[in-house]
């Protein structure tokens, strides 16, 4: 079973390795990783903190590459701050849904029956539930928070994951190798997690790939709408709806670098969610 496994990644590394726009794509988003987390560290204020009335809304120069904010604050290094928050919030959130997503699916799927049934309605009222309205009400509620953000994004992002992990997991349910562990007798924990689960990581890894730039793209629409990240704290959502406010008044760069920066980690992203879907999937092989 390992080394089928490792065959398995082994077959998928080299044929994404031959998908020339995902490897260049990948390097795009370590390229940008990079820079939102090294960075600003070597910038000489304190970003939080920083105002200079005297440089404000100063065009791109060589001094401020991206020129300056309404509070002369560094556009490029207020692009990097923004990218830190919308990766970490993509990120840890993405990880949560996956984890409950693929518990939820496993053990739906493996159980069957009625707790199967009744787990899945679960998954189809919350599908049924607008993100906008339930988002509104948290912030409305409990203020604007990180927490919030994770909820608001959580209780739409695993549901996909779950349906998809249920569905892998009926079909793997009645494998010799499930049948042998439930003979050994071994517990419906321990086989989902050890066996159904560890079957399943290829999807799961796609699912990652696939569900970042999502998680991405709600997070900037939340911050965009004014229920995201409070300031001084930015991502490129909050960025993007505060440039558009200063578009009229000719202060452009306030809007296109934030929006430049998004836009292409959203396309690098999807580019490489993409390939490792096709490199994964045994029935892409040629």
């Amino acid at each position: 079973m390992a080394n089928k496994k490792q065959s398995l990644f082994q077959d998928a590394f080299i044929r994404f390795k031959k998908d020339k726009v995902a490897v260049f794509s990948l390097f795009v988003i370590v390229a940008i990783l990079v820079a939102c987390f090294v960075v600003p560290w070597f910038y000489p204020d304190n970003y939080f903190s920083h105002i200079d009335l005297y440089n404000t809304t100063q065009a791109p120069s060589f001094e401020h590459f991206f020129g300056t904010d309404a509070i002369g604050r560094d556009v490029f290094v207020r692009v990097l701050v923004g990218g830190q928050i919308s990766f970490e919030v993509a990120i840890v959130a993405t990880i949560v849904s996956v984890v409950i997503g693929t518990l939820w699916g496993a053990f739906a799927g493996f159980i069957g029956g009625k707790i199967d049934g009744f787990m899945m309605r679960i998954v189809d009222a919350l599908y049924a539930l607008p993100f906008l309205f339930f988002a509104i009400l948290l912030v409305t509620l409990f203020g604007r928070n990180f927490i919030l953000i994770f909820v608001a994004i959580g209780v739409v992002s695993w549901l996909d994951v779950a349906r998809v992990v249920r569905g892998q997991t009926i079909a793997l349910r009645h494998k010799e190798f499930v049948e042998a562990a439930k003979v050994s007798g071994l517990t419906n924990r321990k086989i989902v997690t050890k066996h159904i689960i560890r079957n399943l990581i290829g999807i799961i890894i796609v699912y990652i790939t696939l569900t970042i730039p999502t998680v991405l793209m709600l997070s900037a629409f939340l911050s965009f709408l004014g229920l995201g990240v409070q300031p001084p704290m930015t991502d490129w959502g909050e960025m993007i709806s505060d440039g558009a406010s200063y578009i009229t008044m000719g202060y452009w760069w306030l809007l296109v670098y934030p929006a430049a920066f998004l836009t292409i980690t959203l396309l690098a992203l999807n580019f490489v969610g993409n390939a490792m879907r096709q490199a994964l999937d045994p029935k892409s092989k040629r």
